[in-house]
């Protein structure tokens, strides 16, 4: 029987492998929003990244619902862009934090 546990358990250990293979989540979403705005002309974002993603694993759901590996792709997907997006946040107001203490110190 598939239980909610499993799929999370499934999820950690997917999201532990890739994050071994591609690094930060917040690092390589940036990158692949990059590329896909160059391919398109559109400006994405980490957090369009993670989004349009999951929205291809929902798509695979829709042919298939009872493949598991698309819902454990779906959970890992929506915890790797919570954690990108917060990571960017951080980042952001740390850039925001910096700007301050510089043109502070420059008056």
């Amino acid at each position: 029987m598939i239980t909610r546990e499993y799929i999370l358990q499934e999820a950690n250990k997917a999201v532990a492998d890739r994050g071994d293979s591609y690094g930060k989540p917040s690092e390589n979403f940036e990158r692949i929003a990059e590329l896909w705005g160059g391919y398109t002309g559109t400006y994405f974002q980490a957090d369009d990244v993670g989004i349009m993603m999951m929205m291809v694993k929902i798509s695979r759901i829709m042919e298939t619902p009872n493949h598991i590996d698309s819902w454990v792709d779906i959970a890992g997907y929506a915890a790797v862009t919570a954690e990108a997006i917060a990571d960017s946040e951080d980042t952001e107001h740390h850039h925001e934090d910096q700007q301050s203490t510089d043109s502070t110190t420059q008056d």
